[in-house]
């Protein structure tokens, strides 16, 4: 990767494994075990004895009345122990996220989607259950499918009743602004491609007990649909993930879908059995980011005001409901971005098709929603001939204009003007400009754009009781510390930074913590590592947990010295209070003398939370996440190809826990947000079969599509909410929007007034004609 210009701001070289601190700009816990090959993933775990391998059979058509299947074929084939269909449940065959929507583990009497689970195949080897689930041949009736999220909203085919969200007199307002405009437009899916594909390797025990080992962003989702597909208490099942090879979304639900199918095979065979799909398998059977149809209409004043807006966003939720009222209440509540309209009205709509049931993705709905203020933008330029970057600060939230969201909760506006002041200056905006203005002046076949986003993103789970986390905290005698949380990693970085908190809280070297993994029967009832909430979340239970310790050893050392525990302070791994010291073991041997427990829970909520989901009213979201940048592109005329010369971002990080891991994933998101809008093309044929499957098919980024100049700076000395875990902010999520100024950039390039997305070279090269 040739990155010529790199960050400016704190430096992000990662210090020694054994630093310490709020800030430290420490590597991943696994970075080196990751280059090493010595981390080890689910299908790294030694196998157990007499492990059976399992293998799906997927259904070859998108829509049909399914026959009962006829399993006799495979299980005549060598290897095989068991063959497992819709009846073989002693549960319910359920796979709902929630319990309450129609979704199976195996389809029954009506196949939904091309690449549907039909039946689950279980033999000595894996190549024997593939052989075996390959020659299984269902006999289906052929039904008309439905693909395209256009034709379900025809034809009103929904998963759940609309979502609505208003504010003013929508309609008066539009029929009373000088300019009218409106639009049309879409967005497509991504598939997540993560490293690591689905697996589950279920491992029985003794009285019914099974520990679960998945790669899995819900250990306690995990838990819940394996006890309901087998009809057993929550309490025999363990769920454990110590690390997962990417997630991003795709293994929040998916996830427990494939332990559950794992589980189900453990318990009809008595032996493990190992699920793990192959990457075509899994790109056909688990869901993906949700397309979306947005049509709109709005009006605004000669200088650009925007007065109103009535838009209607179709979500294709694929065949089931899975996560798609989450995902549709996050667009919904972010199609307005950082912009303030005064009277709206905002239908959202979850489409049912034929298609793979599509889930959770990086940034839930948000990066959806905050398209639709950006094509509006654009009409609005059109219409007054100015430029969309005036027009966008003409309608910031906050300042002039109202601050108040539709649904309620206040922006900054103060942090918006901010963040895009600084990406401005940063990518010096106007210079470039000039420039770029020049160049296409003067070249035949070639033509520079230049783009630019501003963001605001909510950070919290859009259902109020899934915020919340739990943490167990050991101190040993001999000063090392164990910690586990409800929290997984996926690469993320999220297990650092919350021993960076342990660490602070008790005054020790990072290197003394213990990382462990994530385990149900070590902290229960856990909420999914997603929603950018991790650090949030976890850290604050971790730090609840290690603080109750601390004050029972602080309070054992002021007794011994006949000191305040006021006067008592933990650092650099000694415990001290005027001219008295001690090691941090020390204290812990001298607490377990004197019987005090070193071992505690920790529990967080988030506070100031609450949301009414039929009237779209509340305060959703513990605070915003703001963000901008600037994004200039090459584009051949000739062809439609194109790439992204350079990259600006400034993102509002609060006060970093670990710069090193915050940089990391603002340019990790950003590049898999332009894979999105850009080359990653989901494609079903007329009959409802997903060709693009495998790397040979579907294009991701890869190193040569890295802007070769990608600057990127945290937001210094950023103002933020003393309550968030050491005034830091969530990163996960947000900069995969700031690759929005991509898609700006190539209509500023093209000229089109329509370009949707993915912006592939044919939709540019069909935008320039």
């Amino acid at each position: 990767m040739n990155i010529q210009a790199r960050s400016t701001g704190p430096a992000t070289s990662t210090g020694p494994a054994n630093s310490t601190g709020m800030g430290a700009a420490l590597r991943q816990d696994s970075a080196l075990k990751h280059c090493t090959g010595e981390a080890r993933f689910a299908d790294d775990l030694p196998e157990p004895p007499g492990l059976l391998h399992a293998a799906l059979a997927l259904s070859p058509i998108a829509h049909g009345r399914l026959a009962p299947l006829d399993l006799a074929p495979a299980r005549a084939m060598p290897g095989v122990v068991a063959v497992l269909g819709p009846r073989d449940m002693p549960g319910r065959n359920d796979i709902s996220p929630s319990g309450k929507a129609a979704e199976v583990l195996f389809a029954d009497l009506v196949v939904e989607h091309w690449g549907q689970p039909l039946a689950m195949v279980v033999a000595r080897t894996r190549d024997e259950a593939l052989a075996a689930a390959a020659a299984l041949a269902p006999l289906i009736e052929p039904l008309p499918p439905v693909l395209d999220v256009a034709e379900a909203l025809e034809a009103q085919s929904l998963l759940m009743p609309p979502m609505v969200m208003a504010r003013g007199d929508w309609q008066a307002a539009l029929d009373a602004a000088p300019l009218p405009l409106e639009g049309e437009f879409r967005c497509g899916g991504q598939e997540h491609f993560y490293l690591e594909g689905q697996i589950a390797l279920a491992i029985p025990g003794e009285d019914g007990d099974m520990t679960l080992h998945s790669s899995t962003q819900h250990p306690t989702e995990v838990q819940h649909i394996a006890a309901r597909v087998l009809g057993c208490d929550y309490n025999r099942l363990t769920v454990q993930c110590r690390r997962m090879g990417g997630g991003f979304g795709g293994k929040e639900s998916n996830a427990s879908w494939i332990a559950a199918a794992a589980a189900l095979a453990a318990h009809a065979t008595g032996q493990p059995v190992k699920l793990r799909l192959a990457r075509k398998a899994d790109m056909a059977a688990t869901g993906k980011r949700h397309p979306f149809l947005f049509r709109w209409r709005a009006g605004c004043d000669a200088s650009g005001r925007l007065l109103a807006l009535d838009a209607t966003l179709a979500a294709d939720g694929g065949h089931s409901l899975d996560l798609s009222g989450g995902v549709l209440m996050r667009a919904v509540t972010h199609a307005l971005n950082a912009c303030d309209v005064p009277a709206v009205r905002i239908t959202g709509l979850a489409c049912k098709t034929n298609t793979v049931s599509n889930t959770a993705f990086r940034g839930f709905g948000g990066p959806q929603g905050v398209l639709l203020m950006e094509d509006v933008l654009h009409a609005a330029a059109r219409a007054t001939g100015r430029s969309v970057e005036a027009l966008r600060e003409h309608n910031f939230a906050g300042g002039p204009n109202g601050a108040e969201t539709p649904y309620g909760q206040a922006l900054e506006g103060d942090l918006i003007r901010r963040v895009w002041a600084e990406a401005r200056t940063l990518s010096d905006w106007h210079g470039r400009r000039a420039e770029i203005d020049a160049f296409n002046a003067s070249h035949p076949t070639l033509r520079r754009g230049l783009g630019s986003f501003v963001l605001a993103f909510g950070i919290s789970f859009g259902i109020v009781a899934m915020n919340q986390a739990g943490a167990l905290v050991h101190v040993y005698t001999d000063g090392s510390i164990r910690l586990n949380h409800g929290g997984t990693e996926m690469g993320q970085g999220l297990f650092i930074k919350v021993a960076q908190v342990v660490a602070d809280v008790f005054g020790v070297d990072v290197g003394r913590i213990r990382i462990t993994a994530t385990s149900t029967d070590e902290v229960p009832n856990t909420s999914p590592t997603a929603a950018s909430t991790g650090s949030d979340l976890n850290g604050w239970a971790a730090q609840i947990a290690a603080s109750t310790i601390r004050t029972r050893m602080a309070a054992a050392a002021a007794a011994l010295w006949g000191v305040p525990e006021a006067d008592i302070t933990f650092a650099e791994g000694r415990v001290t209070a005027g001219n008295h010291a001690m090691g941090f073991g020390e204290l812990a041997q001298h607490c377990w003398n004197q019987r005090i427990g070193l071992s505690a829970t920790g529990f967080y909520k988030t506070p100031d939370l609450h949301w009414d989901p039929v009237a779209m009213k509340g305060h959703p979201f513990f605070y915003f996440s703001y963000g901008a940048s600037v994004a200039e592109v090459l584009v051949d005329r000739l062809t439609g190809e194109h790439r992204v010369l350079r990259a600006d971002m400034v993102q509002d990080c609060g006060r970093s826990l670990n710069p090193a891991i915050d940089r990391g994933q603002i340019e990790g998101a950003f590049v898999q947000g332009m894979g999105w809008l850009t080359c990653e093309e989901l494609w079903w044929d007329a009959t409802g079969r997903l060709r693009t499957l495998g790397p040979s098919t579907y294009k991701i980024p890869g190193s040569r599509d890295v802007p070769p100049v990608f600057n990127v700076r945290m937001l210094e000395g950023a103002p933020a909410r003393a309550d968030t875990i050491f005034r830091s902010k969530a990163v996960g999520e947000p900069p995969l929007m700031l690759a929005t100024a991509v898609w700006n950039a190539l209509r500023d390039a093209t000229g089109a007034s329509r370009l949707d997305l993915p912006a592939t070279p044919e939709r540019v090269l069909a935008a320039f004609r």
